[in-house]
């Protein structure tokens, strides 16, 4: 399983390319470690899924039952715009266009680690998530989601 740590500035160019961080980079595998899967966050911005995250999520929405419209909404929503990219010869992805568009992306853009994927955001909209997050806020909901996770370990009969 992959798994990315890490926080890194970056620039997009004029043609909508930006430099993946050498930090990212030596956490990707070996085999397949240049095509990736680019597609919208669920906040304002992208979210860049190596090859190796995106297939088993695509393969789990793929054996969603066609005739739920709770799955044809999602399906829609989750994979529109989602766009298979590769690294350049000089360590670039390209960037569409509409999903520039999305994330309010021009120019100093922020990619941070998100466990099995990368998050890419607009360095100003980034600062000011943390800026309007209190650290008593960060800590009950630290608090909440944590202790959510192992309440639900024990319901379903695991133990950590």
């Amino acid at each position: 399983m992959i798994g990315f740590i890490g926080e890194y500035e970056s620039t997009i160019d004029t043609k909508g390319r930006f430099l993946l961080p050498s930090g990212f980079k030596k956490q990707l595998p070996d085999n397949d470690g240049s095509v990736f899967v680019i597609n919208r966050g669920f906040e304002k911005c992208l979210t860049l899924y190596p090859i190796q995250s995106w297939k088993p999520i695509f393969k789990e929405i793929s054996q969603l039952n066609d005739f739920d419209p709770k799955v044809r909404e999602f399906r829609r929503q989750f994979l529109n715009g989602a766009t298979q990219v590769e690294l350049d010869n000089a360590g670039r992805l390209l960037l569409p266009k509409n999903l520039l568009e999305h994330a309010s992306l021009e120019k100093d853009i922020v990619l941070v680690s998100a466990v099995n994927k990368i998050e890419i955001w607009d360095k100003n909209k980034y600062q000011q998530f943390f800026e309007s997050f209190s650290p008593e806020a960060f800590s009950s909901l630290a608090n909440e989601v944590m202790n959510k996770k192992k309440d639900d370990n024990l319901f379903n009969g695991r133990q950590n």
